[in-house]
């Protein structure tokens, strides 16, 4: 039951607060009517859009000023999960003081991104990124009403899954904040290829342009590469992070985290210690000691002064680094 709770817990973190409020109080949740739009002298455009990839729809009330194509007021109502309502609320107020022309202009992406508590942590998890896709592709229906259009016409972003509407821009970005290794994730956390599969690599019924196993296996690439670039820099700084070090590297790192922050403790109580040996193995670093002086023999060696060894040791350099006294 406490694993349930954790994993509970764990999940309601990966959403921004934003992203709740606006699931338990969307701002703009409603409808215009006709009469409404006439008292107020506007054009009423009504559109609605359903995602066959989650079963998720959504309606969209724009009422537009015809002198100036601007959008003085907008509601929606949405039939799905709390991520697609929450999407769907900031769609709308995106779209709230924009001229229609400007107003197609949002993405899925920018109804993502205004979701977002920091600019660098993602609103959902990536599982859910799919939700702004509907919001987006609704304010295409809007605008091609209202303009006269064809919904393709706006398209501006390459969409690679037509099944579920998913851009290669989403695409990417979901590989790479969440370090996706196979078509598989790709799947799972976007709806992409999960339905004709087309998409995923050549010799489908139909041929792309872009392929699933292409992107990965590019963005991975890119992803490798930045990554050997930043340890070159780092290394060249001395900053390098202590999983990707040699293990000389580690050794010296774990003496001078010792020197710096943990003897001085010990020696202050008539204590001391040493290092007889590091190893690595199952994900942890093992540093093996040996108390001297006032510290061989205590009666916290093994309980409090060792924790705070271990936690240290952990704050500083890595947290899969155990302590084991000998």
């Amino acid at each position: 039951m406490a694993k349930n709770n954790l994993l509970g817990g764990a999940l309601w973190d990966a959403y921004s607060k934003e992203v709740s409020r606006r699931m338990d109080n969307p701002t703009h949740l409603g409808v215009i009517t006709q009469e409404e739009a006439q008292a107020k002298g506007g054009k009423l455009i009504v559109a609605d859009y359903g995602a066959e990839a989650c079963g998720d729809a959504v309606r969209l009330y724009w009422l537009v000023d015809p002198k100036t194509d601007v959008i003085v007021d907008a509601k929606f109502k949405s039939f799905g999960c709390g991520t697609a309502i929450a999407s769907s609320d900031m769609m709308v107020e995106l779209c709230l003081g924009k001229r229609v022309q400007d107003a197609v202009k949002i993405t899925n992406l920018d109804v993502e991104h205004s979701l977002r508590d920091h600019p660098d942590v993602p609103a959902v998890p990536g599982q859910k990124m799919h939700c702004s896709v509907m919001a987006y592709d609704v304010i295409k229906q809007a605008a091609a009403q209202y303009l006269g259009k064809n919904p393709e016409d706006f398209e501006s972003e390459i969409i690679v899954c037509e099944c579920a509407r998913v851009s290669l821009g989403t695409i990417k970005e979901v590989i790479r904040l969440n370090d996706l290794k196979s078509v598989e994730e790709i799947t799972q956390y976007t709806k992409a290829g999960g339905f004709c599969k087309s998409c995923v690599k050549p010799g489908g019924h139909e041929a792309r342009e872009h392929y699933l196993v292409d992107i990965l296996r590019d963005v991975r690439a890119e992803m490798q590469a930045e990554a050997l670039k930043e340890n070159a820099q780092k290394s060249l700084s001395g900053d390098l992070a202590f999983v990707d070090m040699t293990m000389v590297q580690k050794v010296k790192a774990i003496d001078h985290t010792i020197d710096l922050h943990i003897r001085p403790m010990l020696m202050m109580d008539g204590g001391n210690l040493e290092v007889l040996d590091i190893k690595e193995g199952g994900g942890f670093v093992d540093v093996y000691i040996r108390y001297m002086g006032a510290c061989d023999g205590c009666a916290s060696a093994g309980t409090g002064t060792l924790y705070a060894i271990e936690g240290v040791l952990q704050e500083h350099l890595d947290e899969h680094i155990r302590v084991l006294p000998i």
